[in-house]
């Protein structure tokens, strides 16, 4: 075989010392390196490919119920391990309707603490593949965790977030293992069962290792390393860290027009800070925003609450171009009940302080006609956009023939035979929303009855965005009508933290250290709190700042320590609601329990690892422009 003529390579302390060695004894100061320098090819190392079947999402309150692995080096099968597993409870109706599996199964099948040695044995010395592998590591981590057996110390390579660094939103509209096999033309179809989800994904991970020659990937650590390297433009701007410091507060990436780019917030302002420097901000968006940072200004707050609030006073002053969240608070949608003889539901971009009867607000407009539709199945105000008059009469519309209205504009309807119609929206706003729901949650479960599963789950979502939005209308006016409130919570060290708040207004915020006076702390902080502008009974706030101190004020531990008027909630309010909005999210969530949560789509450029990145001379990681 023919060598290649010699190259520089990047030797440690011990070899540049032994260069400096072969120098003076005149010998070449170049030497050749060995394949054992190169890494491990990737012909060589041998691959376990992993799925697994499960009763849930969590392996907090899930365990496996089928594990399905291929062990694969150089493009060879070498062996299958296949295998049931009790997990020692039913497994619900919906997992079996995905999977296959059933109770009656697995019945027979050994428990999780005696197929685990079997499986560890199988894969000893190999490289752990699995498509979402956080999902089947953690299952595997957490039972040999509850079984008292070790986890081995290998390494692993997650198919879907290889997938999202070598293919294009072009080729693939995102990196799920039904999306990828159908690509990469698998020899198997994944149909959640262990062994063939795991088939599919040795057919998409030689796939993807077809990606990896032209991008100079050869070894095993190279790799691993793919998802982790930093674009060396990154690592230079490490220094605008150095003077942030440490504690709670809020962050500032400044452009070079000192424009604000970013605004954040932690607990830890420096380390959050140094992360985005580092190899575990793989964010595209947070990629570009680094690259034309020039400095980073950092806030120290006296705890979260204070850093939370004036993040979001940031963003809506300057709504920086790389914030996603709470930028335009002004584009919120409310829903209102006009004034006038005959009202009916509006929305509209903004409320009248002055406004009696309105909810919100909501994100976006289907919300919105979600939670006016659900009025609308419950009481027959008029859907008309015009102004109606007392005196002139029209004519009735298709509405009033169905039922859905009572035709005020035609004078079948009085000013108060309508007005105590629209007395029950008032007054489930304000305090009883049971006149309101009652006939939504009566209709919801006929059409189940009538096995209309489709139409009651639309009228269920509809009913749970109406309770949603006056929930949150009444925990606002709760707070909205207090004058101040002095709130404190432990800071784990001794000390207090406090906030005050003024008709949902953080107004003053402080630390008062252990062995220190809090009365003088507080003393201090209600001298210098802000006096918020305003009517009395009005917030004076954004709803999402009030929404944030009403979250830190129910946090356990927290403690009222001085209230200026009354904080109470309305009577009966709609606490009567939480296990029915407590069921939509658990039934919502149980859809998908497999659903990989990750930012997972491709990018239009993706990152290109070539040279120096991969251990070639001259060449580097390339960040999309």
């Amino acid at each position: 075989m023919r060598s290649s003529p010699a190259r520089p390579v990047s030797l440690s302390p011990a070899r540049l010392a032994g260069t400096a060695a072969r120098a003076a004894a005149g010998l070449p100061r170049y030497e050749q390196a060995t394949i054992d320098e190169l890494g491990t090819p990737l012909a060589e190392v041998t691959f376990v490919v992993v799925d697994l079947e499960t009763t849930g999402g969590s392996p907090k309150d899930s365990a496996i119920t089928e594990i399905g692995a291929v062990k694969v080096r150089g493009g060879e099968v070498l062996g299958e391990f296949q295998t049931l597993v009790d997990p020692g409870c039913e497994i619900p109706p919906y997992i079996s309707v995905l999977t296959g599996i059933t109770s009656t199964m697995v019945a027979a099948a050994p428990r999780i603490g005696a197929v685990l040695p079997h499986f560890l044995e199988f894969a000893r010395g190999a490289v752990l593949v699995a498509h979402n592998a956080p999902f089947d590591l953690g299952f595997l981590r957490a039972a040999c965790a509850e079984s008292g057996i070790p986890w081995p110390a290998a390494a692993s390579v997650d198919t879907a977030v290889l997938a999202r660094r070598l293919l294009t939103r072009d080729e693939v509209p995102n990196c799920k293992l039904a999306t990828l096999a159908p690509y990469f033309r698998t020899s198997t179809e994944p149909c959640h069962r262990a062994l063939a989800d795991a088939r599919a994904t040795v057919d998409v991970l030689h796939g993807l290792f077809e990606r990896l020659g032209p991008l100079g990937i050869t070894s095993l650590e190279e790799l691993t390393g793919l998802t982790r390297q930093v674009d060396p433009e990154r690592l230079r701007k490490r220094h605008l860290a150095d003077g942030v410091p440490h504690g709670p507060g809020v962050y500032l990436f400044r452009g070079p027009r000192d424009e604000p780019l970013y605004v954040g917030t932690s607990t830890d302002l420096r380390s959050r800070v140094r992360s985005y420097f580092t190899a575990g901000e793989q964010r595209s968006r947070m990629t570009e925003m680094v690259a034309l940072a020039q400095r980073v200004d950092a806030i120290p707050c006296a705890h979260d609450l204070e850093a939370a609030v004036r993040e979001l006073r940031l963003i809506a002053e300057h709504k920086p171009r790389y914030n996603r969240r709470s930028r335009f608070p002004e584009r919120a949608l409310w829903v209102r009940l006009t004034e006038e003889p005959f009202p009916r539901l509006s929305v509209v971009r903004r409320v009248r302080p002055d406004a009696r009867v309105f909810l919100g607000p909501f994100p976006d407009r289907r919300a919105a006609d979600a939670a006016v539709a659900a009025v609308h199945e419950s009481l027959p105000l008029r859907q008309c956009t015009g102004r109606l008059s007392v005196r002139v009469l029209g004519t009735a519309c298709a509405l009033a023939g169905m039922g859905r209205c009572g035709a005020p504009c035609t004078g079948a309807q009085s000013v108060e035979e309508y007005g105590e119609i629209a007395a029950v929206l008032r007054t489930a706003v304000a305090a009883d929303p049971r006149p309101l729901l009652a006939p939504l949650l009566a209709r919801v479960e006929r059409l189940a009855a009538q096995e209309r599963y489709e139409d009651a789950a639309v009228l269920r979502d509809r009913v749970a965005t109406l309770v949603r939005a006056v929930r949150r209308r009444q925990r606002l006016e709760s707070l909205a009508a207090v004058p101040e409130l002095v709130l404190a919570r432990p800071d784990g060290e001794g000390g207090w933290q406090l906030s005050v708040v003024r008709r949902g207004r953080l107004v003053a915020a402080g630390c008062a250290a252990r062995g220190s006076s809090v009365r003088t702390t507080l003393e201090g902080l209600l001298a210098t709190a802000e006096t918020p502008l305003g009517p009395d009974g009005e917030l004076a706030a954004s709803v999402d700042e009030t929404e944030l101190v009403l979250r830190w004020m129910e946090r356990p531990g927290t403690r009222l320590v001085q209230v200026d008027g009354t904080l109470a909630c309305p009577v009966p309010g709609t606490g009567g609601y939480t296990d029915f909005l407590d069921r939509v999210e658990a039934g919502r969530a149980g859809r998908d329990p497999f659903a990989d949560s990750r930012s997972l789509g491709t990018r239009a450029r993706p990152e290109r690892v070539s040279g120096a990145a991969a251990g070639v001379p001259g060449a580097r990681l390339a960040s999309p422009a």
